[in-house]
């Protein structure tokens, strides 16, 4: 994987990246806080396992490769192509939580992009992937997919790890090895994502699943359901 950009497209993938982008990623643990809660998770190498398992066998098989099919419909501004993929990627969410965390964030993402005067499209949908909006800002940034791609990864990553340290909980430090440890498995998953035909997309983790269904229920818990 070859990363190039300009110094205004790093600027940009940093702020569409940033943890302080107000689109609420971190009101999400997507599963993680049920299965802490239940035993499933319980110290920092089951973090590990847990997270690297959704990188490698979800999120390099859905939402990177619906963010490099995003970008290449909005390079040929083809809408039709750009609701298929947003159908595609919400159709992906094993539960009404998963969808939510998508949604929401896209919701949110649409007004910040507004704001900054990024065209949206979608302006009849109700629901609106936030992996659809990344990818439609990281074009009109001139951010190539790599790019994006791994500013992407890094914010969900951070996001999963930010959850675990307060839901374990895990030290600072602790939390600092983990994302080093993980950090080589991003580059990964960007190149399984890259090579993914469309109708490979898809993935199934049977027990994140349960644990999303199970949290929206949960009778105390810190992040959204």
């Amino acid at each position: 994987m070859v990363i190039t950009t300009t110094d205004h497209a790093l600027l940009r993938l940093l702020q569409l990246s940033s943890v302080s982008l107000p689109v609420g990623g971190y009101a999400f643990s997507q599963g993680m806080e049920y299965a802490i809660d239940c035993g499933w998770v319980s110290k920092q190498e089951d973090v590990a396992d847990w997270t690297h398992l959704q990188l490698m066998q979800s999120f390099s098989r859905v939402d990177l490769p619906i963010l490099r099919l995003a970008m290449q419909a909005w390079e040929e501004q083809n809408q039709e192509r750009l609701v298929a993929i947003n159908d595609l990627v919400l159709a992906c969410r094993e539960t009404k939580e998963l969808r939510l965390n998508d949604t929401a964030m896209g919701e949110a993402l649409a007004r910040l992009l507004r704001s900054l005067d990024v065209p949206v499209p979608f302006e009849r949908l109700e629901e609106i992937s936030f992996v659809v909006l990344f990818a439609v800002a990281a074009r009109y940034w001139k951010i190539e997919f790599e790019t994006a791609a791994l500013g992407f990864a890094w914010s969900w990553l951070e996001n999963q790890i930010a959850a675990a340290t307060k839901l374990v909980p895990l030290g600072q430090t602790q939390s600092q090895r983990l994302i080093g440890q993980l950090q080589p498995a991003l580059s990964e998953a960007i190149n399984i994502a890259a090579e993914m035909q469309e109708e490979d997309i898809g993935a199934g983790l049977p027990a994140l699943a349960i644990a999303s269904s199970l949290h929206e229920t949960q009778y105390s818990r810190l992040f959204r359901s």
